[in-house]
């Protein structure tokens, strides 16, 4: 069993009328690995709807919690690009899981969006990495301790000493 906890950030963002801005809304994972004739047992549950950039530590606990305690040894979390380093890094003292964090640079309800495949990407990665943390996006795995979002490129890098 994977547990998918989502958070929001841009991958569960939708238009609510033509005169808004993009909003964080229910999100569209269980539709996503429907459509996608995803059979690998899993349970998704949305533990906030919130962009990255306001998530507070007491967020971060609680996401820290929900992955403690649950009984799945196999976790993907859904998060907001911006911050998903910050929260990565928080994951870290939990033993025995393989944890990674994926999101979207475009939201899921767009043609031209990375979010499928980053979370299919995820979803395999959950499945084969050895327990520990990871970051998986647009095809590559990252450790946490050693990974920025470099927003001018609009992916994740390794960092450089």
């Amino acid at each position: 069993m994977i547990d998918i906890f989502t958070t929001g950030g841009t991958i569960d963002k939708v238009y609510f009328d033509a005169l808004s801005e993009y909003k964080i809304g229910a999100t569209g994972l269980p539709d996503m690995l429907a459509e996608n004739n995803v059979f690998v047992p899993h349970r998704v549950t949305q533990l906030m709807r919130k962009d990255s950039l306001e998530l507070t530590d007491a967020d971060r606990q609680a996401i820290h919690d929900a992955v403690a305690a649950s009984d799945a040894d196999k976790i993907l979390v859904t998060h907001g690009t911006d911050t998903m380093v910050d929260t990565a890094r928080v994951l870290a003292d939990i033993a025995c899981k393989t944890i990674v964090l994926t999101g979207a640079m475009q939201p899921a309800t767009l043609r031209n969006s990375d979010a499928e495949f980053n979370v299919g990407f995820a979803l395999a990665a959950t499945q084969t990495l050895p327990p520990g943390v990871y970051i998986a996006m647009n095809g590559e795995v990252f450790d946490p301790a050693e990974t920025r979002k470099d927003r001018s490129a609009h992916r994740f890098i390794r960092q450089r000493d």
